[in-house]
């Protein structure tokens, strides 16, 4: 994923992280908060993908080659700063093809060392966007966490969060 991401922005309410759970009342609203920021942490990194549309800075070299984005899905390049020697903004080229890969290529570096690519990433503007079967993968993880809270019979993640998520994996070969 990209080099500057804020905290997950919950693709799952808490209502409805707790509706699962059948829990009443608010005392326990900052643990089930909690766990359903680490369910949707272990979401992104197990399918590859930002889940909520959210800004990203991401620092890339000098190189008149394509470089691909860390963040995926990319739904826009907003721009490319200079990062240090430079006075001006540097030339370059982007692109975001098909798959939702960003693309960027510097043409003239106008004496950056560096830059830092702002873009948008992810797959749905707010938690109703997100698929069903990924929200769900993340209820049954947040219920895992609630009911097992590192007790000893406590094992891995039900195999179905894995079976919910594996069709919006998303492999990086190199």
């Amino acid at each position: 994923m990209g080099d500057i991401l804020p905290p997950v922005v919950a693709p799952v309410a808490i209502e409805e992280a707790k509706a699962f759970l059948r829990v009443d009342g608010s005392s326990e609203d900052a643990l089930i908060a909690g766990f359903i920021r680490a369910a949707s942490g272990l979401a992104e990194a197990f399918t590859g993908q930002a889940l909520i549309v959210r800004d990203v800075a991401e620092t890339a070299l000098i190189t008149p080659t394509w470089q691909r984005l860390k963040t995926a899905p990319c739904v826009a390049i907003t721009g490319v700063d200079a990062v240090g020697g430079a006075t001006t903004g540097p030339a370059f080229e982007s692109d975001i093809d098909l798959s939702g890969n960003g693309w960027i290529r510097v043409i003239d570096p106008r004496g950056a060392l560096r830059v830092t690519v702002r873009y948008r990433a992810g797959l749905a503007a707010d938690w109703n966007g997100i698929p069903e079967p990924l929200r769900l993968g993340i209820v049954r993880l947040v219920s895992h966490f609630h009911a097992h809270r590192d007790a000893p019979d406590a094992g891995g993640p039900p195999a179905a969060v894995a079976a919910l998520w594996r069709p919006w994996r998303r492999l990086r070969l190199g």
